[in-house]
């Protein structure tokens, strides 16, 4: 909920998937997800010009353009300690379809949302991760053309791929998954990695994650200067 603009970022992120059409969300909540869910309760009324009818027969209305208006959020529940791997098996029964997305709350990114999941499609696999070549600290992927053949905790060359967080899964992951102590880039990304049913989609573009107040700065001047890379839609009305 930590704000680009005078939105959070969970909304930026949001409105990628939707620019591209998917607008069936599932979040999983945890630790603060009543505000979370205090924010899509009281959207409109927070994001709207509001016209107020008083009397016996009060109504509301709002003015202004939605770009929300089509999209339907499920707030769930996934507890306080539940891993990653743990949240994604308890929101699988509110999926439907055999391919699904999934991403995290604090990366942005131009990504091609649709052309991740063509790739997908197309390498028959049950998981496909987003990979990117930051500078950096995070943990590095091992790939043998698309496939990728371990995960590792650290860079050992500054050229190297690490996860951007974006997924691309087919619903057979859910036998990859334990319980609520599952973490999902742990065991399941690494048995994944060795059964050769894990790819990567390699994106060139803008990503950046926000960690920090000072990446929370970055995005925000960009934002605010009307350079934001990950903002693929039409302006928004904000």
């Amino acid at each position: 909920m930590v704000p680009i603009g005078n939105r959070p970022i969970l909304w930026h992120i949001m409105r990628l998937y939707a620019h591209h059409g998917h607008k069936d969300f599932v979040l999983c909540l945890g630790y603060k997800g009543e505000v979370i869910k205090d924010y899509f309760r009281n959207f409109h009324w927070n994001t709207s010009d509001v016209t107020l009818r008083l009397g016996p027969k009060p109504r509301i209305a709002y003015h202004g353009r939605h770009e929300e208006s089509d999209w339907t959020v499920t707030l769930l529940d996934t507890g306080l300690r539940t891993q990653t791997g743990g949240r994604l098996k308890r929101a699988l029964r509110f999926i439907e379809d055999d391919v699904f997305l999934c991403t995290y709350g604090d990366g942005l990114a131009d990504i091609d949302i649709n052309q991740s999941i063509r790739f997908h499609r197309k390498h028959r696999a049950i998981a496909t991760v987003t990979a990117i070549q930051p500078s950096g600290r995070f943990g590095q992927l091992a790939l043998d053309g698309q496939t990728i053949t371990a995960f590792r905790e650290k860079p050992e060359k500054e050229d190297a791929f690490i996860s951007g967080g974006f997924f691309v899964f087919s619903r057979a992951i859910e036998s990859y998954l334990g319980g609520d102590e599952c973490v999902l880039e742990q065991e399941p990304m690494a048995r994944l990695a060795a059964e050769g049913q894990l790819k990567a989609y390699r994106h060139d573009g803008f990503w950046q994650c926000m960690d920090t107040f000072r990446e929370q700065e970055l995005l925000n001047r960009m934002w605010e200067t009307g350079s934001a890379p990950w903002k693929v839609w039409a302006p928004p009305h904000v």
